[in-house]
């Protein structure tokens, strides 16, 4: 009899009865506590997130990593591996692959492999970064005296092609883009045993950061560029992981106090707090200044602050206020998500394009926060896991990460960052969607996630 009042409920709804999607497809659905109810048909997945199926995710994009960023020196003209490093050689360079195993992307990279080790225990993850940050630390005595041999040595000189060029960011970093971040990440791997010896590279990358850098007056980060005295918030996650983790290594309050100084300085300057979001932008010279919220810039900001609330001491004075501007940037970013999980390059304008990279950071930094008791898990780790299934279908079967916005300057217009375009070999995707995963997978492990009504909730249920 309900067999056939279900049919005949069915045949009711004639041809405005809305199309189901297959099983296992693109549009994952739940199970249905009505047989009679139309189903929803989603553009993503949804539903309860599964640690296996996350992990298999994962794997494809590290799968595909360590076949196209490869750890090896080559003759430049030739591509012959060069294998003695008794003296240097001119023409000896870096392999070139899809994506350089040195840069700030790769700093993040190389974070998401660690956690992603430690979430899923497949030390193939710690592997990854494991072989190149050794590859690194093993090479850069050898990188150092061809630059020493070819005058490249000092501040001013001008940067040679190929190996030296990679080397020279390692050896004499001149930006935070060349220190924090692979900084961060090899703090990560020593705590971990990994990566051989980066202490010293470590230590060369932190006097860069806390002694030599521009900053204001006050002492905030500022870089020369578009304008004197430009800060871009990008800086944050170029510098505060950085001291964060240091803090950690040796306990010294110092990294802490000036992690937390830098938040909360270029927050009084770029964080809109009737929107709740940051501006990509802020210019010294200028009394208006561009007030543009690119997605990314604001992940890198979210990132930074997570970065630094998991490491900083609770009793540090600081915390309390990045932990105050942490959870309003979330309250932000939940008003403005979309409806199939993304973000949109420009957050308050959704006819910008749906970017991936920024949906990533959001949905670790939010995740850590729901595992970590920053935020509570019923209002937000749903958006975390809504945000999870999304960036899960921008990884394509080869394991490349797509509709990831290239790397992008400071602008002063909505077009510049409406028309910036999207690449599968952007590298700023990769990490991002490491961390994301890796930190899904934890929270899955915690078993609270449930549907109730069809709905993701994170708690228990009532009323069923």
């Amino acid at each position: 009899m309900k067999t056939a009042k279900v049919r005949a409920a069915k045949a009711a709804l004639g041809s405005e009865a809305p199309r189901v999607a297959p099983a296992g497809g693109p549009g994952i659905i739940n199970p249905v506590f009505n047989a009679a109810r139309p189903r929803a048909e989603y553009s993503a997945p949804y539903g309860v997130p599964q640690a296996d199926e996350i992990a298999r995710v994962l794997a494809r994009i590290r799968d595909y990593l360590a076949a196209n960023s490869p750890a090896r020196v080559v003759h430049r003209d030739t591509g012959e591996e060069i294998t003695s490093f008794k003296k240097p050689n001119p023409a000896a360079t870096l392999e070139r692959g899809a994506f350089n195993v040195i840069s700030y992307e790769w700093g993040v990279t190389y974070a998401g492999m660690l956690l992603a080790a430690e979430v899923t225990g497949d030390q193939a993850f710690a592997g990854y970064a494991d072989q190149r940050l050794r590859f690194v630390a093993e090479k850069t005595p050898y990188f150092r005296a061809q630059m020493q041999a070819a005058g490249q040595l000092g501040r001013g000189a001008t940067p040679m092609r190929g190996g030296i060029d990679l080397f020279r960011s390692v050896i004499n970093p001149r930006t935070l883009d060349d220190s924090g971040s692979m900084c961060a990440a090899m703090i990560k791997a020593q705590r971990a045993g990994l990566g051989g010896a980066l202490r010293p590279l470590i230590d060369n990358y932190m006097a860069w950061i806390a002694t030599k850098q521009q900053r204001l007056a006050d002492g905030t980060f500022s870089r020369s560029r578009p304008l004197p005295d430009s800060l871009w918030l990008d800086d944050l996650y170029m510098s505060v992981p950085a001291l964060a983790q240091m803090g950690k290594l040796t306990g010294e309050q110092a990294y802490f106090d000036d992690a937390v100084k830098q938040i909360t300085q270029f927050a009084t300057r770029m964080f809109n707090r009737e929107k709740k979001l940051w501006c990509h932008g802020w210019v010294q010279s200028m009394e208006t200044h561009p007030e543009f919220h690119w997605a990314r810039a604001n992940g890198w900001a979210l990132l930074a602050m997570t970065e630094l609330l998991d490491v900083i001491p609770d009793k540090h004075p600081g915390r309390a206020a990045v932990l105050e501007l942490y959870k309003a940037h979330v309250r932000g970013l939940a008003e403005r998500q979309g409806k199939d999980g993304r973000w949109h390059q420009l957050l308050d304008r959704p006819d910008s394009f749906l970017e991936t990279s920024a949906t990533a950071l959001y949905s670790f930094c939010i995740a850590r926060g729901v595992n970590r008791g920053w935020l509570d898990g019923l209002a937000h780790a749903p958006m975390a896991v809504l945000a999870w299934h999304a960036v899960s279908t921008q990884v394509n079967a080869q394991g490349q990460v797509e509709n990831v916005c290239v790397g992008t300057g400071m602008g002063f217009d909505p077009a510049f960052y409406y028309h910036r375009p999207v690449s599968a070999v952007a590298a700023h995707g990769y990490g991002p969607v490491l961390l994301a995963g890796a930190e899904m997978i934890a929270l899955a492990k915690t078993g609270r996630a449930l549907l109730n009504d069809e709905a993701v909730m994170f708690g228990r249920a009532t009323g069923m």
